[in-house]
């Protein structure tokens, strides 16, 4: 028996986030491993078009959910939605609602935030530092309340090369600024902000710094731990591989190269792609939820969940295994076949934009409008460029994460929980993994049939085939305009003319003598 799964057997559980990639996955883990916990409490936001259980309902039906449906039937009666708004100062939780939390509540898994990282400050401030701050306060009033797991970021200290795994101050403290927000109109909070965040690269690392400070101040007599994952990506082995259900992370950026949008990109092709399949969060998340509750450490502990240290790939490892999937898994209707070039060099990715992204969205949108259509590739490109210029912080650079807590909590463990719970990264087959997650995005993300495979396979020819005859006009095109002005490359070219004349009449006179 896993002392762990045992551990959360009869305990009502709040998750926070749980619509969220990580939350379902937490869910399902929970649901999975413990189907004799007594409920796990869900806030959900209000949506006038569906009831609570109804949100229920949506979250289960996924595929996700299907080994859980096997091992545990009533799961729907497991989880009891609670209508909240993180937006609202008071989380807008109802009386009854509060009271049945502030009385019945074990654990505390909370995992919501808003991962933009283009969102204003003011949006961030309220859902990463106000709306955990009030969440605390609801913790230190139940009685019951055996641990309070926080999901933080590894990338909230990223303005450092070495992180620890202890919370660092800020200049700023975290009430200040949420007073701040109340009085401070949009146009002053935007121009305030770089200065704010000063040497982090946007909004949702600083206020997830924020956060931490904010769980060290208001955690009073709880048992409180810090997990900062990485970069989440798509499930490892639980409850199968490859499954994902959003574009955050690198799977934006997979299919925007699957589908040939992305074709060159800023990136350090030996840094360290600190990608972290999101089961191994999930388990490590539980175990730390077991090991909080049970050892009561003196102090908030933390723990980062990365990859970089213990099992390194790099992103032009990583680019290369990629490309090598979409081989086997093509997806479906791209516009041009996948490819995906690093370059560290600024002025060089600028102008790859303007020839391999820019260029070819214009003329495809001038192709569009002579058949009557509605010009759209030059603004997706434009979207998908901004995109790609967010994440150009994080896959030029590495970290060196210290992981003496994460390492302690596994030698705590026994082999069973090791098992079932595992968390060891070591372990992790790169090229096996990334197979799997190009395959998951065909099938859970984009909803692709694999018997479409063979016609992907045969678009991509037709688009190989396009690209050698563009290429090939070009060329010819380039080279008449350059025979026009030179003697020399006239000479040239009649001598290749010549030489291809005479190549292809002596073919033709030795296949006549062997007929």
């Amino acid at each position: 028996m896993s002392p762990i799964a045992a551990f959360y057997g009869g305990k009502s559980v709040l998750v926070t986030g749980a619509t969220g990639f990580l939350g379902k996955v937490l869910l399902e883990k929970l649901l999975r491993s413990s189907p004799g916990l007594r409920v796990i409490y869900i806030l959900v936001r209000p949506k006038a078009e569906q009831s609570p259980q109804q949100r229920v309902l949506q979250i289960l039906d996924s595929k996700l959910f299907e080994k859980v449906k096997e091992v545990c039937p009533n799961v729907h009666e497991k989880i009891r939605p609670i209508y909240a708004d993180l937006n609202q100062n008071d989380l807008a939780i109802g009386k009854e609602d509060a009271e049945e939390l502030l009385s019945c509540t074990n654990v505390i898994f909370h995992c919501a935030a808003t991962v933009r990282f283009d969102d204003s400050l003011r949006h961030a401030v309220q859902l990463n530092v106000a709306a955990t701050q009030q969440l605390l306060l609801m913790a230190n009033q139940m009685p019951k309340l055996e641990a309070f797991v926080h999901i933080s970021t590894a990338f909230s200290n990223c303005n450092l090369e070495h992180i620890d795994e202890v919370i660092y101050p800020c200049p700023v403290e975290p009430q200040q600024l949420i007073d701040s927000m109340e009085w401070l109109d949009d146009a002053i909070i935007d121009e305030i902000t770089p200065k704010l965040i000063g040497n982090r690269p946007n909004t949702y690392t600083y206020t997830k710094a924020l956060g931490e400070m904010v769980v060290q101040q208001e955690s009073g007599k709880l048992n409180i731990a810090i997990i900062r994952p990485s970069i989440v990506g798509a499930t490892w082995q639980e409850p199968f591989p490859g499954w994902v259900d959003n574009l955050n992370g690198p799977s934006g950026l997979i299919i925007a190269a699957g589908r040939g949008f992305l074709r060159c990109i800023r990136a350090t092709p030996m840094a360290v792609a600190d990608l972290i399949p999101v089961d191994t969060v999930v388990n490590l998340t539980l175990a730390v939820g077991w090991y909080t509750a049970v050892h009561r450490p003196k102090s908030t502990l933390v723990y980062h969940c990365t990859s970089g240290n213990l099992n390194p790939c790099h992103w032009g490892k990583m680019g290369l295994q990629v490309l090598a999937s979409f081989e086997k898994i093509p997806y479906e209707g791209a516009f041009r076949r996948p490819k995906a070039d690093f370059t560290s060099n600024t002025f060089a990715a600028h102008c790859w934009n303007a020839v391999s992204h820019r260029a070819p969205a214009l003329a495809y949108d001038l192709f569009l409008r002579l058949i009557g259509r509605k010009p759209r590739m030059t603004k997706i490109m434009n979207r998908l460029l901004r995109t790609v210029s967010m994440l150009e912080y994080f896959i030029n650079r590495s970290w060196d994460w210290s992981t003496y807590n994460t390492e302690m909590l596994m030698s705590e463990m026994s082999p069973e929980d090791q098992r079932v719970f595992n968390f060891d990264v070591r372990k992790l087959n790169w090229l096996e993994y990334t197979e799997n997650y190009v395959l998951g995005i065909k099938k859970y993300l984009l909803k692709e049939d694999m018997a479409g495979i063979p016609e992907a396979k045969q678009h991509l020819k037709r688009l190989r085939n396009i690209q050698y005859i563009f290429n090939t006009a070009l060329f010819l095109i380039a080279w008449r305009l350059l025979i026009a002005r030179s003697q020399m490359a006239r000479n040239v070219w009649f001598f290749i003319v010549s030489f291809c004349y005479k190549f292809l009449s002596y073919f033709r006179a030795s296949s006549t003598l062997n007929v």
